[in-house]
């Protein structure tokens, strides 16, 4: 299991990308089984009241959460692509530039 986290305008965002082998969260929406690779993360966008607040470029900001979108791949190189492409939108939805935000990729230990 890969943990792969965006980071940019003061804050960071992780996802999880379960590999070959691994046992991917089973839910409403989960990919197929059958996928080599499962990516999961969070969705967020800004709103104007409720959520929560984070600080984000030195303003704080209300966001809400969207249910965890899994994804599955057939490559390991296609689930990198693909999580850290997700990350940066998910940035860019409360208005962090893509071209600023780096990538942080860990093993996980289980």
């Amino acid at each position: 299991m890969l943990l792969i986290q965006g980071l940019g305008g003061g804050t960071g965002l992780t996802g999880t990308l379960y590999e070959r082998g691994e046992t991917s969260p089973r839910f409403r929406g989960a990919p197929d089984e059958q996928a080599p690779y499962v990516w999961v993360c969070d969705e967020f966008y800004e709103v104007e009241s409720g959520g929560s607040v984070t600080t984000i470029d030195g303003r704080q900001i209300h966001v809400a959460f969207e249910s965890p979108m899994p994804r599955g791949f057939e490559t390991k190189d296609q689930a990198v692509a693909a999580a850290k492409e997700h990350l940066k939108t998910q940035f860019a939805r409360v208005g962090v530039p893509s071209a600023e935000v780096t990538f942080e990729v860990e093993r996980a230990e289980l």
